[in-house]
């Protein structure tokens, strides 16, 4: 149970309903900021302002999976008004407060290190990285289904990556039939390619394998689909870049060639937000359940 517990939940999309659902369930008190138009009611929680929020009162401070922008702004799917967080607001929770994001930048580094509050990287955790590669995978096939005119059994395809996300993609996409490579650097990943019974090459030669790609399919968050390796795809190939914001791809030279790259981060919460939501929750639960056990352990 999360009797007692005060949480602000900020922004998100259609996953965050799940997690009000499952923590409202628990008993946490919850105070819903960026939830003007959302339908749904629950027990114990309240729609309010950021600046209707008491701070000193807060034990949680649950983000959207993006976080923040560079500039502190957080996105919301259920209202049209500007959310910001900064380090002020932040400073002003107890000091057992704890800030929950999928994922982080500088920003909100930054802040939550100045204001002496905890920051707990959701994404960070392999067993959450590994259930939502389910649903970005799927969402992934959808893409590709809607986006070509050719099949994804025998069609070229090319990986970029094989961490959590690169290894549940290339095990589906050679089990749907695609004619399958897989690009990394770490040598680790590409012994376990080459375990598995797919094709590897390291990433600097990367140019070298999309000559003749029919789908590239990048997860590393870092600039890799550049314009030179662009300029060697067929005029066809569908790049699907799955990283974080900004992506590894040069959109505006894909789009100068005439080539469709796709950037989206959040599959999960597009293609499955019930059950990317469920993931999300039970993973908060576990962790807002474990820190109230410290919390009264220190008071004892």
């Amino acid at each position: 149970m999360l009797t007692g517990l005060h949480i602000v939940i900020m922004g998100g999309d259609a996953r965050q309903i799940e997690v009000i659902r499952k923590l409202s369930e628990l008993g946490a008190k919850i105070s819903l900021v960026g939830y003007e138009q959302l339908d749904h009611s629950f027990t114990g929680a309240v729609k309010e302002k950021i600046d209707e929020i008491n701070w000193q009162e807060i034990d949680a401070i649950i983000l959207p999976v993006a976080g923040t922008s560079l500039d502190g702004e957080i996105d919301t799917i259920f209202s049209n008004e500007h959310i910001r967080i900064d380090e002020n607001k932040i400073s002003k929770t107890p000091p057992h407060c704890t800030i929950y994001s999928g994922i982080t930048n500088t920003y909100l580094t930054k802040i939550t290190q100045k204001a002496g509050r905890k920051l707990e990287l959701i994404f960070d955790r392999n067993d959450v990285a590994i259930y939502n590669s389910i649903p970005t995978v799927e969402g992934i096939i959808m893409l590709v289904i809607q986006n070509t005119d050719f099949t994804i059994h025998g069609s070229k395809t090319v990986v970029l990556g094989f961490g959590r996300n690169g290894m549940t993609i290339s095990r589906v996409f050679h089990g749907l039939g695609a004619k399958l490579k897989v690009g990394a650097r770490n040598a680790e990943h590409i012994a376990r390619i080459e375990e598995m019974g797919l094709d590897s090459f390291h990433l600097n030669d990367l140019e070298e394998f999309v000559k003749d790609a029919d789908i590239v399919i990048n997860t590393i968050p870092h600039l890799v689909v550049t314009a030179n390796v662009i300029s060697k795809m067929p005029h066809h190939t569908l790049i699907i870049d799955i990283a974080s914001k900004p992506g590894g791809t040069d959109f505006r030279y894909a789009k100068k060639r005439g080539i469709k790259a796709i950037l989206t981060p959040s599959l999960p919460g597009i293609v499955a937000p019930k059950t990317a939501g469920q993931i999300l929750a039970n993973v908060l639960v576990e962790l807002l359940h474990d820190d109230l056990l410290k919390r009264k352990g220190n008071v004892k």
